[in-house]
């Protein structure tokens, strides 16, 4: 009534122009938005270029002062070698930091991945602890990880200029063992995460996010884990149970009761992944370990309902804050348009699409915002869903699980369009179980011409995207994976270690 009295007060002429002028306001408003994105983009690139200026000057500075160091004998160390080397003052820390300085820099030419220098690595040198695991060990961090003085922007623009106050307890734990951080590295654009670590949305728990170390042989994992697992880890994180490693159970040599299943009957695997899966399954059963066939129950409903209904049970309301007014990744492009949707025509769209794109119907339905009520439902699924694999698993007597790893790497902006192919990875955070990658062998001609023939479980665009998005990718690494239940870290660990020596001998410690 109230409304019908105003338009009333308005000619029609009037009525364009007030229209006009909400239309040229929401431009002028989204101008003036994007503008402040591209400014502060283009702080950023500037602080990186200053950053990678000194990086390269340090770098270039040391070397003219030691020409004789071999530098790279010293980048094909392995991290075990390494670090004996340092600890015995046969190598020192300068020479191990500005190598990998010097090589980081190279490397950033061609892939961009460096977003700062954390340049106070070089007075970190002579604060680090000498009885640390990790004494005088460059590592680099994923820009997740909180730096004192440094952003943690995600690739977001409402992050820049907001330095953190303090390290991240994973830094002041590795700093404590001794490692001297020197980058921070890019990770996609966004970030779930992870107590302790910056992120875009907090207070996430159904699904859970995990926080895991990268690096050339699972000794070096291992290793790792020993340094973390440690008694500053405890303490300043009441959080994690004060558990050390435990050495008995990684060095074992145990025959295993190995799960194993070629495909999850969601995603096919690609001909390399498959390969590399039957291959792995021959090596370890040829070395005396028991397979057996496993396949965890029900994995569309964890995917569809409980991963995709936990990670977006406010209809992806707190991840979307993060992304007004700024660029969006073309990967995340896709997403970010279905959480845009409203509620009611989700559910209308996911009704439409259920009879011929079954998959998207199932997702679309579940990113649907949630009650209190519903979302401990939820909840409780999820709970009930992991004990029924963990009786499964049980039932069988399994040690660990082997299954495949969507691989090889995907090309440019192409993981965004093949969203199911998550789906080998996305179960274990679903069912919360300790998980490591190894890589066993790489993609042959006769596995890019078998692509060819690839449809997929479903002949649905996200198939489809999936067989696009691994073209032209002969001799690129493919790994499998390796599982074990909660709180079985080291076994999980040992297993990989089973799998590199059997697949490949050549990262073996001499």
């Amino acid at each position: 009534m109230v409304l019908d009295e105003l338009w009333a007060e308005f000619p029609g002429a009037s009525v364009a122009a007030l229209a006009c002028c909400f239309v040229a306001a929401a431009v002028a408003l989204r101008w003036s938005s994007r503008r402040l994105a591209r400014d502060a983009g283009a702080r950023a690139r500037r602080k990186q270029r200053a950053a990678l200026e000194t990086m390269d000057k340090s770098a270039q500075r040391f070397r003219l002062q030691n020409p004789d160091l071999d530098s790279e004998a010293l980048l094909a160390m392995p991290l075990t070698q390494l670090v004996q080397k340092l600890q015995r003052a046969e190598l020192s820390p300068e020479a191990a930091l500005f190598t990998y300085v010097g090589k980081a820099w190279e490397v950033n030419k061609e892939t961009n991945c460096v977003t700062t220098y954390l340049a106070d690595c070089e007075t970190q040198l002579s604060q680090a602890p000498k009885r640390g695991l990790l004494y005088g060990v460059p590592v680099s961090l994923k820009e997740c990880f909180s730096y004192k003085g440094q952003d943690s922007t995600l690739g977001l623009s409402l992050n820049e200029s907001m330095p953190a106050e303090c390290d991240s307890v994973v830094v002041q734990v590795l700093k404590l063992q001794g490692a001297v951080p020197f980058v921070h590295t890019n990770i996609p654009q966004s970030m779930f995460s992870k107590s302790g670590l910056k992120g875009c949305v907090y207070g996430q728990v159904a699904v859970q996010m995990s926080v895991g170390p990268m690096a050339r042989d699972v000794e070096s994992l291992a290793l790792c884990l020993r340094a973390l697992l440690c008694e500053d880890m405890f303490r300043l994180d009441a959080a994690v149970p004060p558990l050390p490693f435990k050495e008995e159970v990684y060095t074992s040599s145990q025959p295993l009761r190995v799960g194993y299943y070629e495909t999850d009957n969601y995603t096919t695997p690609t001909p390399a992944m498959k390969r590399a899966l039957l291959e792995t399954k021959q090596s370890l059963e040829a070395a005396g370990h028991t397979l057996i066939p496993f396949l965890p129950s029900n994995i569309p409903h964890a995917l569809e309902i409980l991963s995709t209904g936990g990670l977006f049970s406010d209809g992806g309301h707190s991840f979307l804050q993060n992304f007004k007014g700024d660029f969006v990744d073309p990967c995340l492009g896709d997403l970010i348009s279905v959480l845009k949707i409203p509620r009611c025509l989700k559910g209308l769209l996911a009704f439409l699409l259920k009879p011929l794109f079954p998959r998207m119907a199932a997702f679309l339905g579940s990113m649907k915002s949630r009650s209190a009520g519903k979302l401990w439902e939820l909840q409780y699924e999820i709970e009930v869903y992991r004990n029924s694999v963990i009786a499964q698993w049980r039932a069988l007597d399994l040690d660990v699980l082997l299954t495949p790893m969507l691989g090889p790497a995907l090309n440019l902006n192409a993981p965004g369009r093949a969203t199911a192919a998550v789906s080998y990875t996305l179960l274990y955070n679903c069912l919360d179980f300790p998980a490591g990658v190894v890589p066993v062998t790489t993609v042959t001609a006769e596995d890019e011409a078998q692509m060819e023939h690839y449809k997929g479980y479903f002949g649905d665009i996200w198939d489809k995207a999936l067989q696009k998005a691994v073209k032209k990718s002969v001799g690129l690494p493919v790994a499998v994976q390796c599982v074990a239940l909660p709180w079985q870290e080291e076994l999980c660990l040992r297993f990989m270690r089973e799998v590199e020596r059997l697949m490949t001998p050549e990262k073996q410690p001499s």
